[in-house]
């Protein structure tokens, strides 16, 4: 039942869904005794608890699938706002535990575990595979049913994809896990079919999600359809299907290990939210010569044309909390420049910054700190653009160095003679592998990563950069010769 209905359900549900992080969040709620329940809450609570609100509930249980790994749960934060219960799982063995389960008075769910919320039931099942500790809730309508109408699924099954099992190893390094917990999916998969074609399923994540590799957009599926064509569904040993999820799973953003770290200890409560300070313009040098992170969130085309020198170009869009989760140093403060005429704010930044765990923002610098700077210090940087022309002529001659910053998967399958590979979330850690004395020409796919590593390398004090905005897109069309590794 949907809460925009003209009736008056004893259940509600309600779906939120934050597109950057292609992330979904339930409400559940009970008409008949105002009770609410949110699942996989994100950092920021308002929209919940002025949701629940609008709808005359009162948020008094919060829990979550599982331990996240791309966002910093707010399942901590809302508890305590609230003064709800908190549920977590206690179903993944010591490894997984939550280290501040007793701290936060939180109830540990088994698989069998249930509790209620008004009069709907919330049934728990462990579905280890994409980790260890995951519960999928079967959710029950009691007032008018005594079967579950639908699954909260977390990032066990998506519409048309199954979440992946590769993450603990790959992004949290926890070495030798792929495998088991392949396998552990799969069997997962098999307990679940047994369940009716028609209970619905509500699954933690969208199409862009990181955690899956071809996730559908459409928000909600049911079980029958996905033993129809979710391509987990159709396959049948336990040996194939290991091999086919592990295969061509795209790299994990390097930021998901902190975030795994995070919301196991338990996310700092943030509280109230505090607007970070404007900051002189003229107090801009100072910042950058005490070593600080200066994040010029503009899009790369004006970065390219002028910047101040220092600063690192994340551009907002879609992929913004990506990169900056990537390259934002976790352990001290940071800075940004914002041009609010573009459409860009700042609360919304520190908002998004903020739900990955990025929330030590000390100040923001306004876009006319660039005309300050021109003032004061004389010159601006820029990056200046190179062609095909320019890389043929380079590659023939060994007098430039060539870095591809896409990811490994990519350049394996194809790239420009003589680059080199250092995909753009390794690149901070990785400089020394770049000589010094030579241009440097970076590309990726079409533009949008080289545009960062470029900026990367010109704060870390690499002179002749050039970027090549066609990247290897353009060098394909070319008819280029195209290298590959087996």
């Amino acid at each position: 039942m949907i809460s925009d209905s003209d009736s008056d359900p004893d259940m509600l549900l309600k779906r939120f869904y934050d597109q950057k992080l292609a992330q979904a969040s339930y409400l559940i709620g009970c008409n008949a005794t105002g009770e609410a329940l949110i699942v996989d809450p994100n950092r920021n609570v308002e929209p919940y608890l002025q949701a629940a609100s609008a709808e005359g509930l009162r948020v008094g249980h919060v829990t979550e699938t599982h331990i996240h790994a791309d966002f910093v749960s707010g399942a901590r934060e809302l508890a305590d706002r609230a003064g709800a219960r908190l549920y977590l799982s206690g179903a993944g063995g010591e490894r997984w535990t939550y280290g501040y389960a007793a701290e936060a008075g939180a109830t540990l769910l088994q698989d069998g575990s249930s509790f209620q919320v008004g009069r709907v039931e919330v049934r728990v099942l462990h579905v280890p595979g994409h980790t260890p500790e995951h519960l999928t809730f079967l959710v029950t309508d009691t007032a008018g049913a005594s079967e579950p109408m639908g699954a909260l699924t977390g990032d066990f099954i998506f519409v048309g994809d199954v979440g992946r099992p590769d993450l603990l190893e790959r992004a949290v390094h926890v070495r030798g896990t792929m495998e088991e917990s392949a396998r552990q999916l799969f069997q997962s998969l098999q307990r679940f079919r047994s369940l009716p074609d028609y209970l619905q399923i509500w699954p933690g994540h969208g199409a862009g999600s990181a955690c899956g590799k071809a996730l559908g957009a459409v928000p909600q599926t049911t079980l029958g359809y996905e033993k129809r064509f979710n391509w987990a569904f159709s396959m049948s040993s336990e040996d194939e299907f290991a091999k086919a999820v592990l295969a061509g799973q795209p790299d994990p953003p390097r930021y998901f290990a902190e975030m795994k770290r995070v919301n196991q200890a338990g996310p700092r409560l943030l509280g109230s939210y505090h607007r970070p300070p404007r900051l002189p313009g003229a107090t801009l040098a100072a910042v950058l010569t005490d070593g600080a992170t200066v994040v010029d969130t503009r899009q790369a085309g004006p970065f390219a044309a002028a910047a101040v020198p220092g600063t690192i170009n994340i551009p907002v869009n879609r992929a913004f909390t990506t990169w900056a989760g990537s390259l934002i140093p976790y352990d001290r403060e940071f800075y940004l420049v914002v041009d609010e005429s573009q459409g860009q704010t700042v609360d919304e930044l520190a908002r998004d910054l903020s739900g990955i765990g990025l929330d030590r923002i000390a100040g923001y610098f306004a876009a006319d700190s660039l005309e300050v700077w021109l003032q004061t210090k004389g010159q601006l940087q820029t990056i200046p653009g190179a062609t095909v022309t320019d890389v043929t002529a380079g590659v023939l001659t060994n007098d430039l160095s060539l870095l591809d910053v896409r990811a490994e998967g990519e350049w394996n399958a194809g790239h420009v003679p003589n680059s080199v590979n250092i995909p753009v979330q390794e690149l901070a850690q990785r400089l020394t592998e770049i000589p010094r004395g030579k241009r440097i020409i970076v590309h990726c796919q079409t533009g949008a990563r080289a545009a960062i590593a470029a900026s990367l390398l010109k704060a870390r004090g690499f002179d002749d950069v050039s970027i090549f905005g066609g990247g290897f897109a353009e060098w394909s069309r070319s008819g280029e010769k195209v290298a590959t590794t087996a």
